[in-house]
């Protein structure tokens, strides 16, 4: 596929900061048996891919705004377009050697998510997207699954850890969820969650208390590929309010049906 000119810059950058952080997951792979250094290693190695990043992005586009994990907002002098990017989503997967992480990175127009890119470069698996040219991965085109029996679907979602309060409902959901599927995985990547289900690999997907930069290309990416994506919260923003619930047309109703009980 032909993308756009940002779309191009944007895969490019992507690629550039994923050869720099699997030099350094080769390295993180020695450290995950000792805390010391293991933490801040990490850390250096996602802020080094964000400047990366950036340096890419907006060298090519410097008018634009930004807003990423670790280096935060700037307003640009264009105010309708704005990066949206995390450099390293699955951190603690990165920093525990399991090699399932991965750089997102979205450009925004006036609101609305107009192109995604999201490198898995454990796996050199790029899925990317533009609003209305659908949604690919590498060379090939994606559909979302096609599966229509709930029994048959497989989920992903995201379980809340230290200690966050989401807990309790998280754990309802699940307990109404898993006697009617075939399983729920948690892969401790919302990037990816939502780039499988794009690829038809889950069926469906939802998370609560996310970030902008978490879920803005995955979500553009489901939708090109012919996913429904919604909010949890109907009344809701995705983008704005880090929540958001998706699945092939079949099963969409089921799903939500099931996760808004709560």
């Amino acid at each position: 596929m032909i993308g756009s000119a940002n779309l191009n810059i944007m895969i490019k950058a992507a690629r550039k900061a994923g050869r720099a952080l699997v030099k350094d997951f080769r390295e993180v792979e020695n450290l995950q048996v000792s805390m010391k250094g293991a933490g801040d290693f990490v850390s250096k190695a996602d802020i080094a891919a964000e400047k990366i990043i950036k340096d890419e992005l907006m060298g090519a586009r410097p008018t634009y705004g930004w807003i990423a994990e670790e280096g935060g907002a700037q307003e640009g002098a264009d105010p309708t377009r704005r990066w949206i990017v995390d450099p390293l989503d699955g951190t603690t997967n990165f920093l525990h050697g399991l090699p399932h992480w991965a750089v997102s990175i979205a450009l925004e127009h006036k609101g609305q998510i107009v192109a995604g890119v999201v490198f898995d470069p454990a796996k050199d698996e790029m899925f990317f997207a533009e609003k209305g040219t659908g949604a690919w991965m590498n060379d090939s085109r994606m559909r979302v699954s096609g599966r229509i029996k709930m029994i048959e679907a497989v989920f992903a979602t995201g379980l809340p850890f230290g200690g966050r309060s989401d807990l309790p409902v998280t754990l309802q959901e699940l307990a109404r969820l898993m006697p009617a599927v075939a399983g729920v995985r948690r892969w401790g990547s919302a990037a990816l969650d939502l780039a499988y289900v794009a690829a038809g690999r889950y069926d469906g997907y939802w998370e609560r208390r996310l970030n902008s930069w978490d879920i803005a290309a995955g979500s553009l990416i489901v939708r090109e590929a012919g996913g429904l994506v919604e909010p949890l919260n109907p009344n809701g923003n995705i983008v704005e309010d880090g929540e958001i619930i998706c699945a092939n047309e079949p099963l969409f109703g089921h799903l939500t049906k099931i996760i808004r009980q709560s």
